[in-house]
């Protein structure tokens, strides 16, 4: 029997003093994004990987213990703790996404999938934090993050319904083409609502190519490319957000991604957003128009890890949007179905062969007062491209076939079926360490308008560390249609037929010289743009139409300046901008040359971010000097206004809440003009051009879950 104690004692004593001596540490390693797994954390001497919940569990010997966590794509992360004996301790570490200045962005919209510093053509990202910044302030739509970067503007283009173009250093909407990684799925030309249906809750990051891009993107980009790139997680989330704004509107989303095998994930978007329709100025027309949207988009990926991956969407959105007035109402139902896919296969010599396709289709049933406009569009999409390398140069070969139709069952004498089949090819070349030059060219043939070649020449040069300078040129053209930013206003049925329209061809230049040394960035652009036969929309005082669309008869001309600044840190972010812009086009009242309306010459914007452990701060300023306007009864040209805007969120365990208040100052048009005119104008308009908000302060509150 003793003996046995004795090997008892043998065997518990030791454990006992180790239990006495040693504690526990449980480390939980966190981004603005959740959990992070797969980080790296070393406790002491000891490492350990974080599983899915971004947990790890050590077992120390009491004192006084570093603790580093590593991770790619974030900053490391350090801190001290004290393990005591016997005792459980916590410690949670907060990952920052590596600086701005800093981090290895590979950027999709140029084809070859490059780090960002590597490319010659300029293509501004907005990276992760700012799209999870911009979602809590407009869940709903991708509108506010996108007007918010320098160079792009939101230009309201229907006030009944709200509908927006987005405007690209002063170029017209239909100019802009919207992509959502790399695919067109809102079509060839997006709409003036198709901005304000796409929601940004999974997107990862955004790319922005501002000029003709017809050489990358073909017939539909010659004002500028943005591509809306997706989130791939490779760890599971799980995320439902909830926002309710004080114009009585609700947002309803969820996010889930989740890895199915070692080499297979998928993830689901659906949403359901609704607005009531508000009259703040009481005029009986609807300032905010009342809306029910619902929407779904499943992605499945697949890679291999040895170079081949293959990328699948498809997706379907419902949108009933009512506004306008009792004695003229507007009304837009819209559905849309998509779907689209990106195969990539490495073959011999390094060489990568890159297949895409995708096709779209769109329903639209417009009420303009009593006139009911119905119109079914389709865009069908198909891509074969290889890329590859040869000592200093990086090329890519390819060919592309487009089918665009348009039906209006109303109007009939707008209906078009296009097929437009055409082939690229591009070089980037090292020509030594401090330049590199990239050449891209594009044949289409348009099945009703013939030929067209689209070249871009483009210069990255590296005088030293500090400093890099591009330099970029290209062509485009783009065909006929009979949609313009005044057509979303008034419909089709009021504009003549368009006979003998001609393509437009359009011309742009920048060059852009950037400073980085962190944590500062300064990049200072001049461009200037040229559009020969410019699409316009015409009024006419008599005859059974009351307007049409013609090309103008001297070139439209954009140019200017724009300054950007970005300061990054740990807990301090922001971005300061300034853009100059001088918009001409022929004056058809009188002779010479008038400013483009609603294009202010003076913006400027201020974006701050403060983070800390009671939680973020934002605050965003807003300047939009005056602007030329036309047809208004009331000014020839609009007020200067600043917008004020204030954001606050803080992460609680799983849950991310966040309040923030836009236009503080309430800003408002009607408070300085009626929104209405006395008389509509023959086009059936009854409300003048919006040259500044008209929904005035507005405060949201919402709720990011993940679990």
């Amino acid at each position: 029997m003793r003996k046995l104690f004795a090997l008892a004692a043998v065997l518990v004593i030791p454990h006992a003093l180790y239990a006495q001596t040693t504690g526990t540490l449980v480390v939980t390693v966190i981004s603005m994004d959740g959990p992070v797994a797969q980080a790296e954390v070393t406790a002491g001497r000891m490492k350990a990987t974080t599983g899915p919940d971004g947990t790890v569990t050590f077992s120390l010997a009491a004192g006084r213990i570093d603790v580093v966590v590593t991770k790619a794509d974030f900053d490391p992360g350090a801190a001290q703790v004290q393990i005591r004996a016997g005792v459980e301790s916590r410690l949670e570490v907060t990952l920052e996404s590596e600086s701005e200045l800093e981090e290895n962005v590979v950027v999709s919209a140029t084809r070859t999938d490059q780090r960002i510093e590597d490319i010659p053509l300029r293509v501004e990202v907005v990276p992760p934090e700012e799209v999870q910044e911009k979602t809590s302030m407009s869940p709903g739509d991708v509108s506010m993050l996108l007007a918010e970067t320098n160079g792009l503007r939101i230009q309201t283009t229907s006030p009944a319904l709200g509908g927006a173009s987005l405007r690209i250093q002063g170029l017209s909407g239909r100019y802009s083409q919207i992509l959502a990684d790399g695919l067109p799925l809102y079509g060839a030309q997006s709409g003036s609502v198709g901005i304000l249906q796409i929601p940004p809750m999974d997107l990862g990051q955004v790319e922005v190519i501002k000029g003709v891009a017809s050489a990358l993107y073909g017939m539909s980009a010659i004002g500028g490319v943005v591509n809306l790139v997706s989130r791939r997680p490779k760890v599971a989330e799980h995320q439902v957000l909830v926002n309710r704004t004080s114009h009585r509107g609700t947002d309803t989303a969820l996010w889930f991604a989740q890895p199915a095998t070692e080499h297979w994930n998928y993830s689901v978007l659906g949403g359901a957003h609704w607005q009531e329709r508000s009259d703040l100025d009481h005029d009986g027309w609807s300032d905010l128009p009342m809306f029910r949207r619902t929407q779904v988009r499943p992605r499945v990926a697949w890679d291999n890890g040895a170079g081949r991956s293959f990328f699948a969407t498809v997706g379907a959105m419902d949108e009933d949007r009512r506004g306008g007035a009792g004695f003229h109402p507007e009304n837009l139902l819209t559905r849309q179905f998509d779907g689209g896919f990106v195969g990539r296969i490495l073959v011999g010599g390094g060489r990568v062969v890159s297949v895409r396709g995708s096709a779209v289709s769109q329903r639209h049933d417009h009420t303009f007062g009593s006139v009911l406009e119905r119109s079914r569009a389709t865009t069908a999409f198909g891509e074969a491209s290889m890329t590859g390398t040869a000592r200093a140069n990086t090329w890519v070969i390819g060919g592309a076939l487009q089918r665009e139709t348009f039906r209006p069952l109303d109007v009939p004498r707008f209906e078009y079926a296009y097929t437009i089949p055409g082939v690229f090819a591009q070089d980037d070349y090292a020509v030594s360490r401090w330049l590199t030059a990239s050449a891209s060219a594009r044949v289409d043939r348009h099945s009703a308008f013939g030929t067209f070649f689209s070249p871009r020449l483009s210069l990255l040069l590296r005088p030293a560390a500090e400093w890099t300078v591009r330099v970029s040129g290209g062509r485009g053209h783009f065909a006929p249609s009979p949609f313009t930013e005044e057509t979303d206003a008034t419909g089709l049925s009021v504009i003549a037929p368009m006979a003998g329209v001609r393509p437009e061809d359009a011309t742009s230049f920048s060059t852009d010289v950037t400073w980085r040394k962190a944590p500062l960035e300064v990049t200072a652009t001049v461009f200037r743009s040229s559009i020969d036969r410019a699409q316009v929309f015409r009024p006419l005082a008599a005859g059974p139409y009351a307007a049409r669309v013609i090309n103008a008869e001297t070139p439209t001309r954009t140019g200017g300046g724009e300054l950007i600044a970005r300061y990054h840190e740990e807990e301090l972010d922001f971005i300061a901008t300034y853009m100059y812009l001088r918009s001409t086009e022929v004056d058809e009242l009188g002779a010479g040359r008038r400013e483009i309306p609603l294009n202010p010459p003076h913006t400027a914007t201020f974006d701050l971010l403060w983070k800390s452990k009671g939680g973020n701060f934002g605050f965003e300023g807003y300047y939009t000097g005056r602007q030329a306007l036309e047809d208004n009864p009331y000014r020839s040209s609009g007020r200067p206004y600043i917008i004020i805007g204030l954001l606050y969120s803080k992460r609680i365990g799983p849950a991310f809440v966040y309040v923030n208040a836009e236009d503080v100052g309430d800003v408002r048009q009607t408070k300085y003009d009626p929104l209405l005119r006395r008389a509509p104008l023959r086009d059936g308009r009854w409300a003048v051009d919006e040259w500044a908000p008209i929904e005035g302060r507005a405060v949201n509150a919402g709720l990011q879950f993940r679990f």
